[in-house]
């Protein structure tokens, strides 16, 4: 089986991490863009306002 060349990770506010909206996005698995931590400028409507959105890990699953 082929290694996988993304990971899923969460995108959450800035300025409110506990904020209830957040983002899911694809980035590379491997390289040097995978040690880089992700931000990107996205539209939170629990502000009604366009933010910086960071990376966090992703919440544990339960089965």
């Amino acid at each position: 089986m082929a290694k996988k060349t993304h990971v899923k990770v969460r995108l959450v506010p800035e300025a409110k991490p506990d904020s209830p909206y957040f983002y899911y996005v694809k980035k590379p698995a491997g390289g040097e863009k995978a040690k880089v931590k992700l931000s990107a400028k996205k539209y939170n409507p629990a502000t009604r306002k366009h933010e910086m959105f960071v990376e966090k890990k992703l919440p544990p699953h339960s089965k």
